[in-house]
Order: structure tokens, then sequence, then C-alpha cells
């Protein structure tokens, strides 16, 4: 028996294996990666890695073993039909007579497009008759920590999300439910609604950030329609462009206010204040 995490050396994947690690002695647990090379550092600590790719069926073929526990993290290529490449791993689990599958989904209150392709891959992994736990992860700091440039430089948050509110949380926050329901009992045929502890607006999010830099930044709000055409200008594809700024709309609704506190429930501690979070990534 392993644990097994997909996109193991992406962004949510890494902060996974680094917890299970703490957890867990490092031969139980398998990196799933599509480059061996990225995840050497990995190899070295006595991880084992499985090569495979969501777009090629065949090569999860084998790949699980009957008991492991699995997490299925969602594919980012939005553009090769997810729902089909997710269905490749549920298959190829339930073929294996694996313990577990969890798989990284999104809050049920969100409307937004976004949301559709994790509508239909739960469809799927329920119907699977494969024991799941849906982790319906909400929205991450990093999505707007890790874009701050553009905004100290024009002194802006500029986004189409009206007065709306967020309960982000950092990936770590989120690594840390997914290691409690891989390494924990009792999670089978559950969904997990996971938010952040405070939910915050994005004048909040401007008014933080002149606090910590000592400038003044505003929050900007725009339409839609203006915010989707900002996002292509930045290079975006319109049709990627278009998802993002839904989210925004549906941000304005406040689809991604999660009060459940099943996220620090499950992480055992409080998640990660966004103000903490800023000043992370002010050091970067």
């Amino acid at each position: 028996m392993s644990i097994v995490v997909t996109g193991a050396t992406g962004h949510l994947g890494r902060h996974v294996v680094e917890q299970l690690l703490e957890k867990v002695p490092a031969g139980e647990v398998t990196a799933v990666v599509r480059d061996r090379d990225r995840a050497a550092h990995l190899a070295a600590r006595g991880v084992r890695l499985a090569v495979a790719d969501y777009n090629s069926p065949e090569t999860f073929d084998g790949l699980f073993a009957a008991g492991d526990r699995v997490l299925l993290i969602s594919g980012n290529e939005f553009d090769k039909g997810r729902v089909g490449q997710h269905r490749v791993v549920i298959d190829a689990a339930k073929a294996a007579g694996v313990a577990l599958l969890a798989y990284t989904s999104a809050p049920s209150s969100l409307r937004a497009a976004l949301a559709d392709d994790h509508r239909a891959t739960e469809e799927v992994l329920v119907g699977s008759g494969v024991p799941y736990v849906l982790l319906r992860n909400g929205w991450y700091h990093e999505n707007y920590t890790e874009q701050l440039a553009p905004v100290l430089e024009h002194g802006a948050v500029v986004q189409a999300a009206g007065e709306g509110r967020v309960s982000s949380a950092s990936r770590a926050d989120y690594a840390a439910a997914a290691v409690a329901v891989l390494t924990g009992e009792g999670h089978e045929n559950t969904a997990y609604e996971l938010g952040g502890d405070e939910a915050w607006s994005f004048a909040e999010y401007a008014a933080e950030l002149s606090r910590q830099t000592g400038e003044e930044i505003v929050y900007r709000p725009v339409s839609v329609e203006d915010y989707t055409g900002i996002l292509t200008g930045a290079g975006l594809p319109e049709p990627l462009a278009a998802v993002f700024a839904g989210v925004d709309a549906s941000i304005g609704k406040g689809e991604l206010v999660v009060t459940t506190g099943d996220l620090s429930r499950l992480a055992g501690r409080p998640t990660t204040p966004l103000a903490e979070a800023i000043r992370a990534a002010l050091k970067d």
C-alpha cells in the first residue's frame, strides 16, 4: 500500500508531498510526475516516482495497487478536456481496487464556468464505485499574492468582483487537509467544503497591501467585460480570460465565501491569514 499523489511537482502537489513526508515513511509515498528530472529531489529522499500523463491513458496502466490511497489533483490544461483527463485516473484507480481516491474540486457554491469540469468529474468519481473524498477547495491566497508586481507598479488592485468577499487560504492549508484525509480514517464517501477562516474583500486586500508597503494602493473595481479585456491584454487566451473573469463575477455574488470550518478542522489549526501571506510574498 502507498499514498499516491498526482501532479506531485505542481503548486499544490509539492506541499502535499512535503507534508506527507512529515507523517509517513518516504517509501510509502508515490509521486506521479510528468518529468522525472523535476522530481529528482523527491527520489533522493526515498519517495517512489511514477511517470505518467493525464493525456496518455496507457501511462496509468498498473500504476496503482490494491489498497492505495490516491490524491487526484485536478489538471490545469483547460483546453485539453479536463474531465476526460481525470477519468483516466479514476478508471485506473477502479481497475486497481484502490482504497480511497481524493479529488481536489471546487466549492459547491461556485457557479462559474470554472466549476463545470469539477462538477462533471465529481459525477464520474461518485458513479465509479471507488471510495472517494471530494476536497472542494476554495480560492488560494497565492492566486493574488503571486501576482503583486503589476499591483505594486500601478498602485491598484483591479478586479471585477465588486464588494464580494473571498474565503481564501494558502496552498499549504489545503495540502494539510488533503494529508489529513490521506493518512486518516473515516473519510470515505465524504465531501468537504474548504475555505479560509476569514473572508476578505478586495478593498481590504488593497488596504492591507498599503499598510505593509507604505504605499497608497487602491481597489479599482471594473466590469467583467473590462476585466476580460485586461486579462487578454496581458496575454491570456480569451476563453481562459473569460473563465477567470467569470470567477470574479461569482465572487461578487458571494460564491467563494465558505463558512463550514472544514479546512481548519481537517488541518488541525487555523488557516493562514491573508496578511501573513502578503507579508511572505513581499519578502520574496
